[in-house]
């Protein structure tokens, strides 16, 4: 579990997500299959989080609710100062293209689009006029060391310029916090520490960054590792990594 030390420090910091009995539960027929089974957790700003677990342990079903993508079936989530956990479809819609940036295995870029326009994509749906699209994409391009390539389309890039893109479009709208599901899981080595290293860089400017992971290389790299295990919170351990 966290050192007395950490906890100390977290009380120090504003929280950015809280769960709270959070549970979820699929329908298999006339069967219910729950998933998450009353978890209590809590992220802080500026904390780099890695979660956990084995397969069928609940960690992609975690980074749905978190990422607004599902809803829970009870208990609540707190995202900054708002209860997402009962909001709509349309209203999560809303808070995702504003408070959240994901970072995905497979990197889901638009092929038709160069990568100046995938970076655009999240700020054309916050409705930022097209100027102001323009320079923040190309200054994000420069920040992950694409400036030269913004021209180029996804399927012209190797795996790690293109997960770097989706670093870039993550970063777009200035989220609350970046979600990150196995964000070197297609890469080969070396593209892998390339992409934890911008994480960390970004962590160390500030951003909150949650990453679901199986690969204890990019587990100790973090803050805290949460432990899953069948739905429910394991373990958590402070990595000493700065916390």
């Amino acid at each position: 579990m966290s050192s007395p030390d950490a906890k100390d420090s977290h009380r120090q910091r504003k929280t950015v997500v809280t769960i709270e009995d959070l549970c979820k539960s699929y329908m298999l027929g006339h069967m219910e299959l729950p998933v998450l089974k009353g978890l209590d957790l809590s992220f802080y700003e500026g904390e780099y989080v890695s979660i956990m677990g084995p397969s069928g342990s609940g960690k992609s079903t975690l980074l749905n609710i978190l990422g607004c993508l599902d809803k829970p079936t009870s208990g609540r989530y707190l995202l900054g100062t708002d209860d997402v956990s009962t909001l709509d479809d349309n209203q999560l819609s809303a808070i995702r293209g504003k408070r959240i940036g994901f970072v995905f295995q497979s990197f889901n870029l638009i092929r038709q689009l160069n990568i100046l326009e995938n970076i655009e994509v999240a700020m054309y749906y916050q409705h930022v006029p097209k100027h102001q699209r323009r320079q923040r994409a190309t200054m994000l391009a420069e920040r992950v060391g694409l400036g030269d390539r913004i021209r180029h389309r996804p399927f012209e890039l190797s795996g790690g310029q293109q997960q770097r893109v989706a670093i870039a479009r993550a970063l777009a709208n200035d989220p609350l916090i970046i979600l990150a599901d196995e964000p070197t899981g297609n890469l080969d080595s070396q593209s892998g520490a390339e992409i934890l290293e911008i994480l960390n860089e970004l962590n160390a400017q500030g951003k909150t960054i949650i990453v679901v992971t199986h690969d204890e290389q990019i587990s100790s790299q973090t803050h805290r590792s949460v432990h899953l295990l069948d739905g429910q919170i394991e373990r958590i351990q402070s990595n000493g990594t700065g916390e």
